[in-house]
């Protein structure tokens, strides 16, 4: 089938590809990756009874942190590929074993294993990609790492579209890490252009 050119798809390829819908062989590196991720959730063993989140909760958050920061990494002109992926396996920890304690850091070099494994990654954007999950949960210190400060953005923005969210980091965390978590709301929420909520408030 060929493709219809109009005004807005002149740089669309004259041959139509037909989506993968994640099967296959023919998957992208950050595809491929999600497809990994999605399946060690689905084929997990343990229970919800012995995970700090549910399973679904874990399938939604990283998918959801997934999309925004494919739209923050196009804004912020950043590689899509390595901001998808570093978003999407920021909770690897807790996705492998249930538990938040120490989950960035512990993540990290589960994160490292799954994208060797799944290759097509350059040893530059591996690294890239661990030290994100790696520095994701110091949402109070700033970094001059963009990758890092997307992934952080991307988890306390999917995070605050969920109901009692704020409630939840008033309960579990410190104040003042709770205003920095308003703080970066706010700021993606300005950044997309969306209006101001009153969730997270400082």
């Amino acid at each position: 089938m060929r493709a219809r050119r109009s005004g807005y798809d002149r740089d669309m390829p004259t041959e139509l590809v037909d989506f993968h819908h994640y099967k296959g062989a023919n998957l992208a590196p950050a595809e491929e990756v999600e497809r990994r991720f999605a399946q060690l959730l689905l084929d997990s063993n343990l229970d919800d009874s012995a995970r700090a989140s549910s399973v679904v909760w874990e399938v939604k958050h990283s998918s959801g942190c997934c999309q925004i920061a494919r739209l923050l990494a196009q804004r912020r002109g950043l590689d899509v590929e390595i901001a998808e992926t570093a978003a999407l396996i920021h909770d690897i920890y807790v996705a492998v074993e249930g538990k938040y304690e120490d989950h960035a850091r512990r993540g990290a070099p589960l994160a490292e294993q799954l994208l060797r494994d799944v290759g097509g990654f350059s040893n530059e954007q591996i690294a890239t990609i661990v030290r994100a999950v790696a520095e994701h949960s110091r949402k109070d210190v700033a970094s001059d790492d963009p990758y890092v400060e997307l992934v952080k953005d991307a988890d306390v923005f999917d995070c605050s579209l969920y109901r009692k969210s704020e409630d939840y980091y008033r309960i579990h965390k410190p104040a003042e890490v709770v205003t920095e978590y308003a703080r970066r709301v706010k700021a993606v929420r300005y950044e997309l252009g969306l209006p101001e909520l009153p969730t997270f408030r400082p």
